[in-house]
């Protein structure tokens, strides 16, 4: 047992903490900042996640909002593996094994 801030940790707990982070998920809001000069922009968003389940656990939260999404593998894990947006609901529903 490990003893920080947060109290006692198992040691599985501290190999999670660890662990690098292999997942991303970058989403595309619906809700759009207003420039100067009238331009709308969308607002992106990245998330790190430790695990592929994760990282398929948010995707879907994210477009249950109505925001686009996209997923991979972070440098430099390999195989890198890439998922459009055309492709996130097959992703999620383990239909699509990602683009290598």
């Amino acid at each position: 047992m490990l003893w920080g801030k947060i109290g006692m940790l198992n040691s599985f707990e501290v190999t999670r903490l660890t662990d690098p982070d292999i997942w991303y998920v970058s989403y595309r809001s619906n809700i759009t900042r207003r420039r100067s000069d009238e331009e709308r922009k969308f607002a992106r968003a990245t998330r790190k996640f430790k695990a592929e389940a994760e990282a398929k656990q948010f995707a879907q939260e994210v477009i249950e909002k109505g925001f686009s999404a996209i997923a991979g593998t972070l440098n430099p894990y390999t195989p890198k593996k890439t998922v459009a947006s055309t492709q996130i609901l097959d992703w999620i529903a383990g239909k699509h094994a990602g683009k290598h």
